[in-house]
């Protein structure tokens, strides 16, 4: 695989570049937001349903959509940056979920990483579309909360979290503040859920230290998942937190779910077909299987608490 250069200039999401639509991207220096020149989301659309028969249903959904640059050099990733570069991805992440969730009722942050993923772009960046209804897997997740904490009075994940801790077959990594696990359901082969341990409802609500331990995990994560083939990871990544309506989402547990498609090598991937698209997916290799080997490879060796982001911004 070809190195890729600190500054690439036909990159649209690279400092001081123009994209397709004109626009000239500031010379930033940390992290950059802008609105996605071809969104797949608009706030302009007016919300209606159309029922043309019971059968045949259709419900516009206005929102917005946003490119989040995590940082200005081409050739990083999240997994490459120092944890100071991010930290700031963390608190991007928490700004956006904050300032959108003021308009809308949810807000989806996710990032696809490498062609496998879709990603056209490999400059370091992930999306965030927010909508003024909540999507049908989160929707979901928000119903099977609910009907937890209705009828056994706990947090679902928390509850699930503490248990992973305590059988630790599944664990990749368990910080003070989170934990890393193989999801006992999990149908990609290196399918992770990172979960605090505490309960917290959504991005903005972490505090300093929760936030700090992020980025530790996260990069720890990332370095596991590209040293198990020796090969840059794609994978994609989404959060999921409670919704930005009103009303009470004390059911709601934060978390992230990461999906990398990558099952014996960096060539061979799994696929969902056949069977598993008609009439149930399987499982290639156990979930305790794909835990001890995540948790058997070193990780990324903790940095000192308040080190410096030394990434800079990329000459041109």
């Amino acid at each position: 695989m070809a190195a890729l250069p600190a500054y690439d200039p036909d990159c649209y999401l690279c400092p001081g570049n123009q994209r397709a639509g004109g626009t000239t991207n500031p010379d930033y220096e940390r992290t950059f937001v802008f609105t996605n020149d071809d969104p797949a989301l608009r706030p302009d659309v007016e919300e209606r349903t159309e029922v043309r028969t019971p059968l045949l249903q259709a419900h516009t959904m206005p929102g917005t959509c946003r490119v989040l640059c995590f940082d200005p050099r081409h050739d990083l990733t999240l997994a490459l940056m120092p944890l100071a570069d991010i930290r700031r991805v963390v608190d991007l992440w928490a700004c956006q979920v904050e300032e959108l969730g003021r308009r809308w009722a949810w807000v989806q942050l996710f990032e696809n990483r490498g062609e496998a993923m879709g990603a056209s772009n490999p400059h370091p960046h992930g999306q965030v579309w927010a909508s003024s209804t909540v999507p049908l897997e989160p929707d979901r997740q928000d119903r099977a909360q609910r009907d937890h904490r209705t009828g056994h009075g706990g947090v679902l994940l928390v509850e699930y979290a503490g248990l992973e801790i305590e059988e630790r077959a599944r664990v990749v990594s368990a910080t003070d503040h989170w934990v890393v696990v193989v999801p006992y359901w999990a149908l990609w082969p290196f399918e992770t859920l990172v979960i605090p341990r505490g309960h917290v409802e959504h991005l903005p609500a972490l505090r300093d230290d929760e936030r700090d331990d992020l980025a530790a995990v996260l990069g720890d994560l990332l370095a596991r998942y590209d040293q198990l083939f020796d090969h840059p990871f794609p994978y994609s990544m989404g959060w999921h937190g409670a919704p930005r309506s009103a009303g009470a989402h004390d059911h709601w547990q934060l978390h992230a779910h990461f999906y990398p498609p990558l099952l014996r090598s960096a060539t061979v991937r799994k696929f969902m077909v056949g069977y598993e698209m008609l009439a149930n997916p399987q499982r290639d290799l156990t979930p305790e299987e794909a835990a001890e080997r995540l948790r058997s490879l070193p990780g990324r060796p903790r940095e000192p608490r308040g080190s410096v982001s030394g990434s800079g911004v990329p000459a041109r």
